[in-house]
């Protein structure tokens, strides 16, 4: 194939902005699909994806296009939480196009990914979605593009997903402005690629998905991952139509994949170097490692199944390298693992895939940072869990991630917004306005409370119309302290959480009462409390249910009632003195995602 007709080109839009629906019409248009199997989301295959209507995972496919232009296609996702999925595949393609939703405008995300782009040198194709719709605004999107990417009007084009209005155009200047694959990457026709994503397959084992840079590869050849020094024959090689589609070579600037039959984890890496087996060239400059800014510990409801949840994550890091986990003990919770997620979202969805995907029935720790501890005896800890964190009177300072937040709004908003952030904890650095009837808030904020439900209340707040992207920029001191959950008398680990010592109170009365309504009741009476400071904050009583004994007697002695009645008032004694409470799986699954 003519490396100069093949076009590499990935779409960046913030999450709900038609990428995926724009991605489904020009697999119709271009004939990839048949219109007979044409479905929404094609390119999205995970139930969770098509269930929630986002983009989860990034997925390749190969276009024909006009005199046999090749134009390959990497589907990325739009939420923030996988930013690392999309800088990935910024890596492997020449241009990008920045999707826009004519009845948003543009978004806090959108300003993230294109700052990717810019960096690596893409080229940018503005264009506009969604201009069937009847709340469309073009004019002010076109305005807004304009000033961002400081460009002409003329070279902003509208598309609707839904129709297929525009989207020919589009195809034919992705062609004509997107330039082919980098002269300057092909290097004296020996073989080298950038692995950019991989998956794994029960049969044949770890599939790379590769940007080949120079040379050609086939199957049978002999082939090495250079950071890994891993030797292994390929097994076969093929595109994505979007199915997998063997191919007899794949060549310089094409995107495909290359089956391994390699079954050890640890092996495949994203922004390894897959090349021939005698290249002594340095490795291929990579991706940088996804850094985990969210932990929590899962646990198996049942010891019994530790086993099965090892293989489960050991087989969810096959797919998916950005989050990471290692085995933990606690005295409660029995074994389980410490898990790293790039938010809260890929947190649910990690978990959700455990649960529907492996069966397993699971204990989830309350979500939390990494903290830096200086305790009284010299010592410095990193604290990674709740229940790990030190008891307040053994902590001289601690400190704690902190991030750079920009939120996009209408102004009339922006006193609501004021008060979300004044609450937690934001300080705010800049306001500028942005287009006619928006205004980009910069601020600062403690990573910890931007998982209080921040983005909820922005949300809420500004009825939808506000967004947020942010970047981890440092760490600062934080005044927090531990407070403990318990439940019958017992402290529960997975309850515990680390909050600011001038919101304690406040967070210990509200934890206390979401437990009340969402705990059932049991056969004796128990306590649910909250403590900190070395006392008990709050409490809320929920009461046994209610039995008599006796009712089912009729007639006879009244002592016989009387005998059963006080049987029954001991037998309610001991449990409240011994029983346990039977927390349901339920209840941990609410608490983390502050139902």
């Amino acid at each position: 194939m003519n490396k100069n007709n093949i076009r590499n080109f990935s779409i960046i839009a913030h999450i709900d902005h038609g990428k995926s629906t724009l991605a489904d019409r020009m697999l119709e248009i271009t004939g990839t699909i048949e219109k007979r199997k044409m479905q929404d989301q094609f390119l999205d295959s995970m139930e969770l994806e098509r269930e929630r209507g986002i983009t989860i995972k990034l997925q390749p496919v190969r276009m024909k296009w006009a005199d046999n232009y090749t134009l390959n296609l990497i589907d990325t996702p739009g939420h923030i939480d996988f930013s690392y999925e999309v800088s990935r595949a910024l890596k492997a393609v020449e241009g990008s196009i920045l999707l826009v939703d004519a009845t948003q405008g543009v978004q806090a995300q959108t300003l993230t990914t294109l700052n990717m782009a810019r960096e690596i040198g893409l080229t940018i194709i503005p264009v506009i979605s969604k201009i069937d719709s009847p709340l469309a605004d073009v004019e002010e999107t076109v305005k807004e593009i304009s000033q961002l990417l400081d460009c002409s009007r003329d070279e902003i084009l509208k598309v609707s997903g839904k129709t297929g209005e525009g989207v020919e155009n589009l195809l034919n200047e992705i062609i004509s402005r997107v330039p082919p694959p980098k002269e300057k990457l092909i290097n004296n026709n020996q073989f080298s690629s950038l692995v950019f994503d991989f998956q794994y397959s029960n049969h044949t084992g770890v599939i790379v998905y590769v940007r080949v840079m120079s040379g050609s590869v086939r199957k049978h050849d002999k082939l090495k991952f250079k950071i890994a020094d891993r030797i292994f024959e390929a097994i076969d090689v093929g595109v994505f139509m979007p199915e997998e589609t063997i191919v007899d070579s794949l060549n310089a600037g094409e995107i495909g994949y290359i089956v391994t039959g390699i079954k050890e984890p640890g092996i495949a890496s994203v922004g390894d170097t897959v090349s021939t087996e005698k290249d002594n060239e340095p490795a291929l400059e990579g991706y940088k490692r996804p850094r985990p800014v969210v932990w929590a510990s899962i646990y198996p409801e049942s010891q019994d199944n530790l086993v099965l949840l090892r293989q489960a994550l050991g087989r969810l890091s096959l797919s998916d390298s950005a989050f990471t986990y290692e085995e933990e003990a606690s005295g409660t919770l029995g074994k389980g693992y410490r898990c790293g997620f790039l938010g809260m979202l890929h947190l649910e969805i990690i978990t959700e895939r455990l649960r529907r995907e492996f069966n397993l029935e699971l204990i989830v720790t309350m979500p939390t940072i990494i903290y830096s501890v200086k305790l009284k005896n010299s010592k410095e800890i990193k604290v990674y869990s709740p229940p790990l964190f030190p008891d307040d009177h053994e902590v001289v300072e601690v400190s704690e991630p902190v991030i750079t937040m920009k939120i996009i709004t209408p102004p009339s908003y922006i006193g609501g917004l004021m008060k979300s952030i004044y609450e937690h904890e934001g300080e705010i650095t800049s306001t500028d306005n942005f287009g006619d009837n928006r205004t980009i808030i910069t601020l600062d904020m403690p990573l910890r409370e931007l998982m209080r439900n921040f983005f909820d209340e922005v949300k809420s707040v500004s009825s939808g119309y506000a967004s947020i992207s942010y970047d981890i920029t440092g760490n600062r001191l934080a005044d927090v302290m531990r407070m403990d959950i318990l439940v019958a008398d017992e402290s529960v680990p997975a309850f515990a959480r680390v909050v600011s010592r001038k919101r304690v109170q406040e967070e210990a009365e509200q934890v206390v009462e979401k437990l009340h309504k969402i705990l059932p009741r049991e056969l004796f009476t128990f306590k649910i409390q909250a403590k900190a400071h070395g006392r008990i904050l709050a409490s809320r009583t929920l009461s046994g249910m209610k039995k008599d004994a006796a009712a089912t007697l009729s007639g006879g002695d009244i002592t016989r009632k009387m005998k059963l009645r006080e049987k029954q008032k001991q037998g309610r004694k001991r449990l409240k003195e011994h029983g346990k409470v039977n927390i349901p799986q339920q209840a941990f699954i609410k608490m983390m995602r502050n139902d």
